[in-house]
């Protein structure tokens, strides 16, 4: 008899045509996001576990089912998954890591210059037929070239995000908990700085560290009041870095001139006032959003579960202690 896969939300097609070449597949076709007791219902009697990063895979749910042998999670990240019930029950528990690294630079780069140079309320301006011609003091942003980037975490995605701005002749300053190499520092232009001077030198402050409960807030009022007026916040890693009703009070104090948000702290809800400002855009989560990525991820999050069923260990495992 075939093992079992539950698929707990729609994803590209090519994940289901791989797993079904070896296991009975039972794929959510909606993207309307399963509750707790839906994923319950969906995981009985099966083996395998793909789950998406906006699933909450909680130790109720894993103990649910006695005979899972892996969850396999859609996406970079890991916190929505209990890792440690997992690793208690000696269950792998795969991430899909490093194919986000383009797609996400890209989108931070995206939400850079639409902040910086307001194209999302252009275009909001422009679509209400309010634009009435050119004009020497309309619509005006600032330049990012030969600007001042800071950025908070220096894993695949902030160097990245560093060789990209390189193009616009920008100085990067960065805080990492381990430092880069000097090599590598010299070949990205890189200058490491203790977090508060990063938080205090950069025109554009941008966050692509992993997320542990521990960092949660760790861009607060303090640290909003520590940035230049003129700065922007970008955020594309985690949404509980920022406490966001302190970012809401900084930006309409002008504390700060902007923010540009890819992630929320109580996502998929927006902190309520952060719409109606127009210093503020705001994207649904695009951050590794393309048809490339998105596949690969499929990809990555198939073969984990095919070589754990067929017997083997999975590619990308965050838990492999469980194999020592």
């Amino acid at each position: 008899m075939k093992q079992k896969v539950f698929v707990s939300g729609l994803i590209p097609q090519i994940a289901a045509e791989m797993l079904s070449k070896h296991f009975e597949v039972t794929m959510h076709n909606d993207l309307r996001l399963l509750n707790k007791q839906e994923i319950i219902d969906g995981l009985a009697g099966k083996d395998a576990l793909l789950c998406l990063l906006s699933d909450n895979i909680d130790a109720e749910i894993i103990a649910s089912n006695p005979n899972l042998k892996i969850i396999a999670n859609y996406g970079a990240g890991f916190n929505n998954i209990d890792v440690a019930a997992a690793t208690s029950r000696k269950i792998p528990v795969t991430n899909t890591p490093a194919v986000s690294t383009n797609a996400t630079a890209d989108l931070t780069w995206g939400l850079i210059l639409a902040i910086a140079r307001r194209i999302v309320e252009g275009d909001k301006t422009t679509r209400a037929g309010k634009f009435t011609g050119w004009a020497p003091l309309y619509h005006l942003g600032v330049e990012v070239t030969g600007k001042t980037l800071g950025i908070i975490g220096m894993g695949n995605i902030g160097r990245a995000v560093a060789k990209r701005a390189r193009g616009f002749d920008m100085r990067i300053v960065y805080y990492t908990r381990t430092r880069l190499q000097p090599e590598l520092e010299q070949e990205l232009g890189l200058e490491y700085l203790p977090q508060e001077e990063v938080i205090k030198q950069a025109d554009f402050l941008t966050f692509h560290q992993s997320y542990n409960p521990a960092m949660k807030h760790m861009i607060g009022s303090k640290e909003l009041a520590g940035m230049k007026p003129t700065a922007f916040l970008i955020n594309a890693a985690r949404g509980p870095l920022i406490d966001e009703a302190a970012l809401l009070t900084a930006l309409k104090s002008k504390t700060i001139a902007g923010a540009a948000l890819d992630v929320y702290e109580f996502e998929p809800k927006v902190t309520a006032g952060l719409e109606e400002l127009d210093n503020v855009v705001l994207a649904p989560h695009l951050g590794n959003a393309t048809i490339e990525t998105r596949n690969a991820m499929a990809e990555i999050a198939a073969n984990n579960i095919i070589a754990v069923l067929t017997g083997g260990k999975p590619l990308t495992c965050v838990n492999s202690q469980i194999y020592e």
